[in-house]
């Protein structure tokens, strides 16, 4: 069992930037996967960014490459993703989700692969 809570979310002009954390509690939160996904008013929930455990690798969807990073610390038990450059497409609810896995190094890219949801944090981007 993992446990999520996101933080960090906001308003902020174009341009601005924000960092998300999320907060996970659970045995298996080492040996997750983890990703923050974002769903817009009216669009399907899309992943954002990806981050392996172990060998840490990490992918970026082509809409926030180079403007996204995603980290984590497992000795605090947190994910964050450092958000420059924001845009109002940005604009979305975020969620972090993990995915435990015997698998390190691997990645996970769409949400049917996550078992462990966050509430969600709202981000909106003033233009």
């Amino acid at each position: 069992q993992v446990q999520l809570v996101e933080f960090g979310g906001g308003l902020v002009q174009a341009g601005g930037s924000l960092r998300l954390s999320c907060l996970a509690s659970g045995r298996t939160f080492g040996s997750s996967a983890m990703g923050w996904f974002r769903q817009a008013p009216g669009k399907e929930r899309e992943l954002a960014a990806a981050i392996s455990w172990g060998i840490v690798r990490t992918h970026y969807a082509d809409s926030v490459k180079g403007r996204f990073t995603i980290s984590r610390d497992n000795a605090k038990g947190t994910v964050s993703l450092q958000m420059n450059s924001l845009q109002p497409e940005d604009t979305a609810v975020y969620y972090c989700a993990a995915k435990p896995t015997p698998y390190s190094g691997d990645l996970y890219y769409t949400d049917d692969n996550y078992a462990y949801w966050g509430q969600g944090t709202q981000v909106t981007v003033s233009s």
